[in-house]
């Protein structure tokens, strides 16, 4: 059983991380500059996460965690139109990454290792079912096809995630600044319910 002492470790620990990756991106923090934070010593972050990777892997995953069941309700709430969901998933999901920019790099990570343990991909039946899911197959552009909410989920996830791997391209050979990319991504969150919407007649 850990100790008052113990879990306030760690708790340093993973607040120090969080905030120093958030801040220097993963490879750039090392396991000193988490330490230094949280005013402990190296040894200890190693003792109680192995590893700078297991320490963010471990975060990550719990705001991923925290982000999905934030936004799982709009799937099912049925007095929202689906361009007013689509627009509270764009703004939630683009506020997050703007948080923790290393984010949707861990989230394609995942999927690219073969991953099950990402919130979407574990409730995906249940998703498809929702009633999002129903808002979308009852669209149509010519009378005659349906759409696939897969699809609608896919290009969305496409549309938050990408801008954001392209970060450091964009502002390190680009002529964008890091805060001018943000500015971006805040205009993206208006752009791809519109989008969207002019993709499914919607």
């Amino acid at each position: 059983m850990e100790t008052v002492a113990e879990v306030s470790a760690e708790e340093r620990i993973k607040k120090a991380a969080k905030l120093i990756f958030t801040r220097k991106g993963f490879l750039a923090t090392t396991v000193r500059d988490i330490a230094t934070e949280a005013d402990i010593n190296v040894a200890s972050v190693n003792y109680y996460f192995r590893s700078k990777e297991n320490l963010f892997r471990l975060i990550m995953a719990e705001t991923i965690d925290k982000t999905f069941a934030e936004i799982e309700p709009v799937f099912y709430n049925t007095s929202l139109s689906l361009i007013q969901k689509i627009e509270l998933m764009a703004d939630h999901f683009i506020e997050k990454a703007l948080n923790d920019p290393d984010l949707p790099l861990f989230l394609v990570r995942e999927v690219m290792a073969g991953s099950n343990s990402l919130p979407l991909i574990r409730n995906l039946p249940a998703i498809m079912e929702s009633d999002f899911a129903n808002q979308v197959r009852a669209l149509s552009t010519d009378g005659k096809i349906q759409h696939n909410p897969f699809h609608i989920i896919l290009n969305m996830g496409s549309m938050m995630i990408f801008p954001f791997l392209s970060l450091a391209q964009v502002t390190n050979f680009g002529d964008a600044t890091k805060g001018e990319f943000f500015e971006l991504m805040k205009e993206r969150k208006k752009l791809i319910p519109m989008w969207i919407g002019q993709m499914i007649g919607a």
